[in-house]
C-alpha cells in the first residue's frame, strides 16, 4: 500500500502508519470518521457478541489515530441486516456522507461488514476516492484514489461476496438434494400437517377437511373461483387457514374464503398428494424484497407424485387447472370465452364479430320483464372513442342455435362425428411427430449456440457478447416452440372409449335437459360450448349471416331475418293506429285492445295490448275517445235523456234495460250514452179507427184506443167464429 507500513505480525493495536508526505497526512483540523457496525442477523448480534464488542472497539482505535472522540460518528442502525441488502439506511447515511465531504476515514472491521455486494462495495470505493476519504479496517489504512489501494479493496470486496455465495450454495445444495428425494419439510396448506415421524398427513380435525371437500365439491359444481367464493359467502361457510406471522404463528383460525385463496388451493399440488419443490423463482432487479414469479411446470426442481396423502387426484388437479386456464383466458391476449354466467345469453364468450374478427361482448335490456342479449363488438371502439362495429340482438340468434343444437344431437350424428375424429386423430399423430422434430432441432441449436458461447475467449467481449445474444435467441426460439407444440397437443385430445360411450348416451340425453324449463341458463351454456367452439355474425343489410364452427371442425351457416333493433322495437307500427281508428266507433278501449293482441299485432312496449298503451296511442295521435264520437253523433246522457222525457233518470235506466230506449256502453266503466227519442208514430184503432200512437206511456205496442175497444173486438171475433151465449137460467 503507498504510504502505509504495516507488519502483518504485529497485532491491530500495534500497527504503525507511515504517512508520506502527500500522501496520508493527518490534517491539523480533521474530518469526521465514520465508524460502520453490521452483524448480518439478530441471532448474531445476541449471540455473537464479541464480534459486536471488536468492532465498537474500533471507535478507540480512530480517537487514537488523532480523532477527537466527538468526531467520530458510530452508525449501527443496520444490525441484523446482510450485506447483500440495498436498503441498509445506515449504509445509505455513510454513502451520503461521505459524498458531501464531511468523512476523513471510514472504519470498519473487515470489508464483508460494510458490504457484500460489488455493486455497492465498489461505488463506496468510487465515492471515497472523489472525496479523498479513506478506509481503514483490522488490517491496515487505505487510500481509495491510489490505484494499488483501490484494487486491493476491489479484490477483499469480490472475495466477500463470493464467501456469501460459496456459503449460500452449500446451504441451498443441501436443501436441494432432500427436495429432489421428496423429505425437504417445508411449510404445509392449511390441511395438510407433519405427524411425529415427519410424514405428511391430512389434519386430523374434521371440520378442517370436510371444509377442503366441501371446497373442491364446491368447484367441480361452480366450474370457478369466484362461484366458490360466492358459494361459500352465500352459504355461510367459513374456511381455515394457517397465521403466517405475529404471537399466534402457526395456529389455525377461520374466516370468510377469499378468492386469492381459492386460487391459491386449486393451484398447489400438495392438495392433490404431490410433492413439488421450485414453484417459483425470486430475482432482484434492483428491488430489496425481489420479484417472485411462477415457473411453468417443466421448470420446477422436483415433483413427485403420489408422495403422500391428499384430498383429490392427480387427474382432477389438472382438471382445475385446465379449467382455470380456460376462464382465465378471457382476459389474455387471444381473448376466448371465460365462464359461463347467469345470463340467458348463450353465445357469452362465443360470439366472434364477422366484420373484424374480434370478441363480442353481452349487454342486456329490458324487454317484456324479460333480460333479452345483445351482442356488441366495442373493445375497438372503445379504444379509439369510435361507435361499436356492429350490434345484433341476440334473441333470435340464441333460439336458431339452440334449435340446430338439439337437431344435431342425434345418434347418426354422433356418429359421423366420432368417425371423423378418429380420422382427424389418425392425422394428428403425424403431425405431432412432426412437431417434436421441430422441437427437436430448436433444442439442437440452442445447444449448439451454448458450445458456442462458452468455447470463446472471455476476454474477447465483442464476439462474447454476439454469440450470448445467439444464444439467448435460439433459447427463446426453443421456449415458443414447446409452447406451441403443447398449446396444439391440447387441441388434439384424443376420445376415448368411455368418453365415446357417453357422447352417444347425449343423443337422447341433450334434447330432454335442454328443453327442460327448470335447466339453468348456465348449464345450457356448458352444454353448448362442449359442442361449438365458436359463432360469426355479420350483421347484412336485410339479412343476418351466422356461422358456427363445432368442436369437431364442422361448420353451419344459417340465415335470419335481420334482427329488428331497439329503437325498431319501441316505434309503432302505422297499422295499428289505424286499426285503432276503425274500431273506436264500435268497441272500448278494452275490447280494442283484445281485438290488437288477436290480429296479432305487437305493442311497442310490453308483450301485449293493455287500456293504458290504447289510451296512449290515442292521446298521441288524436284519434278521440268513443264518447266523444258518439256526442258527435247527437247521443244524449243520462241526464239530458231524463229531461227530454220528462222522466226520472232511473225511469230511463230502466226502459234502456228493457229495451225501450237505444243505449251505448262508451267505457269500462260500462256508462251509457243514449239515443235521441224519434218522433210518435201514430195508428188507427183497430176497433173504432180512431188514431192513436203506436206505443204506449211504457214503451209497449199498442192497437186499440181503450178497453171498451178492446172488449168490443174480442167479442165481434167470438160472433164471428158462431159462439152463441147460452140463454140465463132463472
Amino acid at each position: 500500500m503507498r504510504g502505509v507500513t504495516v507488519n502483518p505480525t504485529d497485532d491491530f493495536h500495534d500497527c504503525q502508519y507511515n504517512l508520506s508526505p502527500g500522501v496520508k497526512e493527518a490534517p491539523a483540523d480533521p474530518k469526521r470518521t465514520y465508524l460502520y457496525v453490521r452483524q448480518s442477523t439478530l441471532r448474531q448480534v445476541l449471540e455473537n457478541t464479541e464480534s459486536t464488542k471488536r468492532q465498537y472497539a474500533l471507535r478507540e482505535r480512530a480517537v487514537a489515530l488523532g480523532w477527537k472522540p466527538d468526531q467520530v460518528v458510530v452508525i449501527d442502525s443496520d444490525l441484523g441486516q446482510s450485506g447483500a441488502d440495498a436498503d441498509r439506511a445506515g449504509f445509505q447515511r455513510l454513502v451520503a456522507a461521505v459524498g458531501v465531504g464531511e468523512v476523513g476515514v471510514v472504519l470498519g472491521l473487515e470489508v464483508s461488514r460494510l458490504a457484500r455486494n460489488s455493486s455497492d462495495w465498489h461505488r463506496l470505493l468510487e465515492i471515497c476516492a472523489l472525496a479523498n476519504t479513506l478506509i481503514l479496517d483490522e488490517d491496515g489504512l487505505y487510500d481509495p484514489s491510489h490505484f494499488n489501494d483501490r484494487l486491493l479493496l476491489g479484490m477483499k470486496g469480490t472475495m466477500s461476496e463470493a464467501e456469501l455465495h460459496v456459503l449460500r450454495a452449500r446451504l441451498i445444495g443441501g436443501q436441494l438434494a432432500k427436495a429432489s428425494r421428496g423429505e425437504l419439510e417445508v411449510p404445509l396448506p392449511v390441511g395438510l400437517v407433519y405427524d411425529a415421524t415427519a410424514k405428511v398427513i391430512l389434519d386430523p380435525d374434521q371440520s378442517v377437511q370436510q371444509a377442503i371437500h366441501q371446497f373442491f365439491e364446491t368447484f367441480r359444481r361452480t366450474g370457478s373461483a369466484t362461484g366458490t367464493v360466492r358459494a361459500f359467502r352465500e352459504q355461510g361457510l367459513l374456511f381455515p387457514r394457517r397465521t403466517q406471522s405475529g404471537p399466534h404463528k402457526g395456529e389455525l383460525a377461520w374466516g370468510a374464503l377469499l378468492h386469492y385463496r381459492a386460487l391459491n388451493v386449486l393451484k398447489n399440488p400438495r392438495y392433490a398428494g404431490a410433492f413439488a419443490y421450485g414453484r417459483t423463482r425470486t430475482t432482484k432487479p434492483g428491488q430489496p424484497s425481489g420479484l417472485r414469479h411462477s415457473l411453468p411446470r417443466d421448470e420446477w426442481h422436483t415433483l413427485i407424485l403420489d408422495a403422500h396423502p391428499g384430498y383429490i387426484t392427480w387427474e382432477q388437479h389438472e382438471q382445475n387447472l385446465a379449467r382455470l386456464r380456460a376462464n382465465s383466458a378471457a382476459y389474455g391476449a387471444e381473448r376466448r370465452h371465460g365462464p359461463p354466467r347467469e345470463g340467458p345469453a348463450l353465445l357469452q364468450g362465443l360470439a366472434v364479430c364477422g366484420r373484424c374478427g374480434g370478441r363480442m361482448t353481452v349487454r342486456y335490456y329490458m324487454r317484456h320483464g324479460q333480460p333479452v342479449p345483445q351482442y356488441c363488438c366495442q373493445s375497438e371502439g372503445i379504444k379509439r372513442a369510435q361507435s361499436p362495429c356492429q350490434r345484433v340482438v341476440g334473441a333470435d340468434v340464441d333460439r336458431a342455435i339452440a334449435n340446430l343444437l338439439v337437431d344435431t344431437m342425434t345418434p347418426l350424428a354422433l356418429e359421423v362425428a366420432l368417425s371423423v375424429q378418429d380420422e382427424l386423430a389418425s392425422r394428428a399423430d403425424e403431425t405431432d411427430r412432426m412437431r417434436r422434430h421441430q422441437i427437436e432441432r430448436a433444442r439442437y441449436e440452442a445447444d449448439l449456440a451454448q458450445r458456442r458461447y462458452l468455447r470463446v475467449d472471455p476476454d474477447n467481449r465483442l464476439v462474447a457478447a454476439t454469440l450470448e445474444a445467439e444464444w439467448n435467441n435460439k433459447l427463446r426460439a426453443l421456449d415458443i416452440a414447446q409452447e406451441d407444440y403443447e398449446r396444439q397437443r391440447q387441441g388434439d385430445a384424443l376420445i376415448d372409449d368411455n368418453n365415446r360411450e357417453r357422447i352417444l348416451a347425449l343423443a337422447t340425453d341433450f334434447p330432454r335437459l335442454w328443453q327442460d324449463p327448470n335447466t339453468p341458463a348456465r348449464e345450457r351454456k356448458r352444454m353448448a360450448r362442449l359442442l361449438i367452439n365458436d359463432v360469426t355474425l355479420l350483421l347484412g343489410n336485410h339479412v343476418l349471416d351466422i356461422h358456427v364452427r363445432f368442436r369437431g371442425g364442422d361448420t353451419r351457416s344459417l340465415k335470419l331475418a335481420r334482427p329488428r333493433s331497439i329503437t325498431d322495437l319501441r316505434k309503432l307500427d302505422p297499422a295499428v293506429v289505424t286499426e285503432i281508428d276503425r274500431l273506436i266507433d264500435d268497441h272500448t278501449d278494452s275490447e280494442i285492445a283484445a281485438a290488437l293482441d288477436a290480429a296479432g299485432y305487437q305493442p311497442p312496449v310490453g308483450d301485449r295490448f293493455t287500456i293504458w298503451i290504447v289510451w296512449k296511442i290515442r292521446k298521441t295521435h288524436g284519434l278521440g275517445s268513443r264518447r266523444e264520437r258518439l256526442r258527435r253523433r247527437g247521443m244524449l246522457t243520462l241526464d239530458e235523456m231524463a229531461e227530454t222525457l220528462g222522466v226520472h233518470p232511473q225511469t230511463v235506466k230502466d226502459r234502456a234495460s228493457r229495451g225501450q230506449l237505444v243505449s251505448v256502453v262508451y267505457n269500462e266503466k260500462h256508462e251509457r250514452l243514449y239515443a235521441p227519442p224519434q218522433p210518435v208514430a201514430t195508428i188507427a184503432c183497430a176497433h173504432c179507427g180512431k188514431p192513436i200512437p203506436e206505443r204506449c206511456s211504457q214503451g209497449q205496442r199498442q192497437k186499440y184506443c181503450c178497453v171498451s175497444c178492446r172488449t168490443g173486438a174480442y167479442a165481434t171475433r167470438r160472433r164471428a167464429a158462431g159462439w152463441v151465449r147460452p140463454p140465463r137460467r132463472r
